[in-house]
């Protein structure tokens, strides 16, 4: 029998997928409800999304990137070098299989690492490094993130436009996680043998389709039903487009703060033609506040379950390290424009 409790750990779980579900709800009593409606979802967008996440979980299924850093982690002997490690794992996977499952995957293993050797005091700043990390590397390929599938399929911009777009950016901030870096000590460890379990074959194809994430695609549906019935309101219509055209850098910082930069980027494409100020802004708007993108409270609720006695100073040192470099990003963004 399903319980009160169930029902708000369910709700909990899934708080963006009902907040986007009800605001769109609300958006019904003031556009009539019609056929128009299919029109507003773009589904370039969820079926990209869909196939890519069917890959991903094919290939976490296949346990391939933990095989990977384990071989590397067997060789490492360097308190310096494992850190590295762990977050740059994070910044070339997430190129190829999203900022927020790299995160799911490697945050956990490098805790887990970092307790087997006896250093829990790295794992507040790998992990905020980490999640910097993955939110760098989902710019590199618009593939990487889901608030830039929104981008890509919207505005069918060229792989090679896109990276050429964001690679001051990505530079500087690969600079940043480096420099952090090099203030660890270089200290010998003794990594024990991290083993992965053996891949499970049975109901392999069942497994992968049961990862994927149909709340997202579902989050993805009622925001763009919302979206779709702003522009519609002659009052949100007009007062998204006085607040959103000529300032897109700007406001997909500042709304990315609030909202994540998933709804930003379904919200200002909706208002604003201006795609590569749109691409720039939602990227570095990732940056700052613990909402400011999925991937951020993905990492933090992984080390809340994993390191509870941690949260307060990971979620200071993540906000410093995140807001430092996002006025470092504005700048360059402010030098280079």
């Amino acid at each position: 029998m399903v319980s009160y409790a169930d029902i708000f750990d369910f709700f909990k779980k899934e708080i963006v997928f009902f907040i986007s579900l009800i605001l769109a709800i609300l958006s019904c009593f003031f556009v009539n409800p019609s056929a128009d409606y299919l029109n507003y979802i773009n589904w370039d967008t969820i079926i990209l999304l869909f196939v890519i996440m069917l890959i991903v979980e094919i290939l976490k299924n296949l346990s391939l990137f933990e095989i990977l850093v384990c071989k590397l982690l067997n060789r490492t002997n360097n308190a310096r070098v494992l850190v590295f490690i762990l977050v740059f794992i994070c910044f070339f996977s997430s190129i190829l299989i999203t900022n927020d499952v790299s995160l799911i995957i490697f945050v956990p293993f490098a805790i887990l690492a970092l307790k087997k050797i006896n250093r829990k005091d790295l794992i507040i700043l790998t992990v905020s490094l980490q999640t910097i990390a993955a939110n760098v590397g989902c710019m590199v390929l618009p593939i990487g993130a889901p608030h830039n599938i929104v981008l890509y399929t919207s505005y069918n911009i060229g792989f090679q436009s896109f990276l050429l777009l964001l690679a001051p950016y990505i530079l500087v901030s690969v600079i940043f996680v480096v420099v952090i870096i090099f203030f660890i000590k270089s200290e010998p460890v003794e990594l024990p043998k991290i083993c992965i379990t053996k891949v499970n074959k049975n109901n392999f194809i069942r497994n992968v389709f049961l990862g994927v994430d149909f709340y997202l695609l579902l989050t993805f549906i009622a925001l763009f039903i919302l979206i779709g019935n702003l522009e519609r309101i002659p009052f949100f219509s007009s007062f998204f487009k006085s607040f959103i055209l000529g300032n897109e850098v700007i406001c997909g910082v500042i709304v990315s703060q609030f909202i994540s930069n998933v709804p930003a980027a379904m919200l200002l494409t909706g208002f604003s033609s201006n795609y590569k100020a749109i691409i720039i802004g939602i990227n570095i708007g990732g940056f700052g506040t613990l909402i400011a993108s999925m991937a951020n409270l993905i990492s933090y609720k992984l080390l809340a379950d994993e390191c509870d006695e941690f949260k307060t100073r990971y979620l200071f040192v993540f906000t410093v390290l995140n807001v430092l470099l996002l006025l470092i990003l504005l700048a360059v963004y402010y030098l280079t424009s």
